[in-house]
């Protein structure tokens, strides 16, 4: 009698919890050690189940949308010699001539195409290197629907009619309209962290001003001598080495809170939030920060971005982080307070837009008005960890490193 295996939810994941997205396996087919199975997405990220001995797909236990756990049970296996039981594939000659060619695309891709009807080759590809995603499928799928929809007919000239006036009921004035959309697991997820978050920590914010004149001067003496080696020198790597610098004078910001102690981190693990349009924010992991070059740093963020922005970060390219940097500047605001904490972390680094501003400087011991590049930071804590004096004192000394950057 052959053996049930049951195929369970990593351990080990990003975020609390999961959800199904998607099977790529129905039951009945055959399945091979290491196949793609299904599709698991968190607030973070989405990741293939691998199948975790040869088979036949037996069952279906969380169907898509379901929650899943950390080593929830997600199907189950019927571990034998799959050739021996898979159907014969009959496949008319019209459908094979219909069917996309995706054998070199991902398994979530081909599975989407596929399901779609669509071949990828003709779909516009936004990862790495122009690599088709199935952000990318779902967004023709969608595109497509629109396209096939009739227009509406223009309707007959006519004066141009009053607004109407928000109709009166019974039980209040009736709005004009509405319309829903639904929750992502990704944003119920992020909406979970969030509240977890400030109703565990007490969020105290300070805020600095950082010039950055010198990181300016220095980033435009060498950006190009790195762009040569393929790689971007963006401002976030500056603000990253800084962050890591800054924690020799202050290690307690780079701490986790326990009921009974605090835990103090030697590596500092620097998480940098990248936003993802509409879908929301995932925070990949520049590791061990305070032993890379600044080209190393730059290096580091330019992967991990890309491979944010193309939906294939690896859960471990998420996980350890110490210390968060939100840089919010990037989509214009001058501040933010308070950014939430990345728990279980003790701090947050809030950066805002760099923009021209007219300060007063000393030259020569006088008095002058100047032109510089100016940007407010913030350092928001976990009150229970540290106080006021050592979040003043870790801004001094990072706004120092920006402002005093070697030549």
């Amino acid at each position: 009698m052959t053996a049930l295996m049951d195929v369970l939810a990593p351990l080990e994941q990003e975020g609390t919890k999961a959800v199904v997205r998607a099977w790529l396996k129905q039951p009945g087919e055959a399945v091979a050690v290491d196949d793609p199975l299904v599709e698991l997405e968190t607030d973070k990220v989405t990741q293939e189940v691998p199948s975790p001995v040869a088979g036949i797909l037996a069952e279906i236990v969380l169907q898509n949308g379901a929650d899943a756990g950390p080593g929830s049970v997600l199907g189950r296996i019927r571990a034998e010699d799959a050739r021996r039981h898979a159907p014969a594939a009959v496949v008319s000659h019209e459908t094979a001539a219909a069917a996309p060619d995706v054998t070199r695309y991902s398994p979530a891709v081909r599975h989407a195409a596929l399901q779609y009807g669509i071949d990828p080759a003709a779909v516009t590809g936004t990862g790495k290197n122009g690599r088709v995603t199935r952000i990318d499928i779902e967004t023709a799928v969608a595109a497509r629907a629109d396209a096939s929809r009739p227009p509406e007919p223009s309707p007959p000239a006519r004066p141009e009619p009053r607004p109407a006036e928000p109709r009166s009921g019974r039980d209040g004035p009736v709005e004009r309209g509405s319309r829903t959309v639904p929750h992502s697991p990704m944003r119920l997820a992020i909406a979970s962290n969030m509240l977890h978050s400030v109703t565990v920590a007490p969020h105290v914010t300070a805020v600095f001003e950082a010039d950055f004149s010198a990181i300016r001067k220095h980033r435009e003496a060498n950006k190009a001598a790195l762009a040569a080696r393929g790689s971007h020198l963006s401002y976030t790597a500056y603000i990253v080495a800084a962050a890591a610098a800054a924690m020799r004078a202050v290690p307690e910001i780079n701490s986790r809170w326990h009921d009974d102690h605090l835990e103090i981190f030697d590596d500092v693990n620097i998480g940098v939030g990248t936003a993802l349009g509409d879908k929301g924010l995932v925070v990949p992991v520049v590791r061990r920060a305070q032993d890379l070059s600044l080209a190393g740093i730059a290096t580091a963020l330019q992967d991990l971005t890309a491979s944010a922005r193309a939906g294939t970060l690896r859960p471990e390219d998420m996980r350890g982080g110490t210390f968060t940097i939100s840089n919010h500047g990037v989509s214009g605001s001058l501040f933010a307070s308070p950014i939430i904490i990345n728990q279980p972390q003790t701090a947050i680094l809030g950066v805002g837009k760099l923009e021209k501003r007219v300060v007063v400087r000393e030259v020569g011991g006088v008095d002058a008005i100047q032109i510089r590049p100016m940007a407010y930071v913030s350092l928001t804590i976990d009150h229970r960890a540290v106080d006021g004096h050592q979040t003043n004192l870790w801004l001094t000394r990072f706004v120092e490193l920006l402002e005093n950057w070697p030549e």
